[in-house]
């Protein structure tokens, strides 16, 4: 391992909870914003003023939120998430608010697994993707190092059946980095549930990104970027 290798080794391991002490955490995870990351996010007063919970849109959409705990691809929770909550800006929140209407009349149901992503977490998965020797996913884009997650422009979703709250089969799961994830690459009723997710999806005017069947952004003027922790 390289010298420069075992220093962001070290930083995630900072990052991904083994530093005690939260002012310790805090530090860390602004000293890799600033070294990772070459834009500085809005103060937190203004994603206050313009993201809002999507669950206060409409109560029935379930949130899962995978980085606030390890059952995501990094294996730890990420920082920045501390609540099982999903954010969006005011505007993509209501236009989800009416996909989930629409699927709930045909007895369909979303699950969120992320949406608005601070910007200390994005640092962290570009960190992950560089220690662990899994660069090429930064290189092929499945991990940006600026996202529309930061603005709040951006939600990863599923269809479950609320009666049972499973989730229907879409071929991968969510965070599975290969071409089977691709939105077109998928056959029978996989096909047939992505078609149905994307065809709601775009019609309330969000837009898909074709290497990940499960995340959609929703274009807006006026962007800006977040680092306020999800409480």
């Amino acid at each position: 391992m390289t010298p420069r290798s075992k220093r962001v080794l070290a930083t995630l391991m900072l990052l991904l909870g083994s530093m005690p002490g939260a002012a310790a955490a805090q530090t860390t995870a602004a000293a890799v914003v600033s070294d990772t990351v070459p834009f500085k996010p809005a103060p937190d007063a203004v994603a206050d003023s313009l993201l809002v919970d999507i669950r206060s849109v409409d109560s029935t959409i379930e949130v899962q939120a995978r980085y606030a705990t390890p059952n995501n691809f990094t294996g730890a929770p990420l920082p920045g998430y501390e609540a099982n909550r999903a954010f969006l800006r005011r505007e993509a929140a209501v236009a989800l608010g009416r996909v989930q209407r629409r699927l709930r009349s045909g007895g369909l149901s979303l699950r969120v697994f992320d949406a608005y992503r601070p910007v200390r977490a994005t640092a962290a998965m570009v960190t992950w993707a560089e220690a662990s020797g899994r660069r090429a996913l930064l290189d092929s884009g499945y991990i940006d190092r600026r996202s529309r997650h930061n603005h709040g422009l951006a939600v990863d979703l599923t269809l479950v059946d609320p009666g049972s709250r499973t989730e229907l089969p879409m071929g991968t799961p969510f965070d599975e980095f290969t071409e089977a994830a691709h939105t077109a690459n998928a056959q029978g009723r996989e096909r047939r549930y992505r078609d149905i997710l994307l065809r709601i999806m775009e019609s309330e005017g969000f837009k898909n990104y074709e290497m990940e069947w499960w995340h959609f952004s929703y274009p807006m003027e006026g962007e800006s970027a977040f680092d306020k922790v999800i409480r």
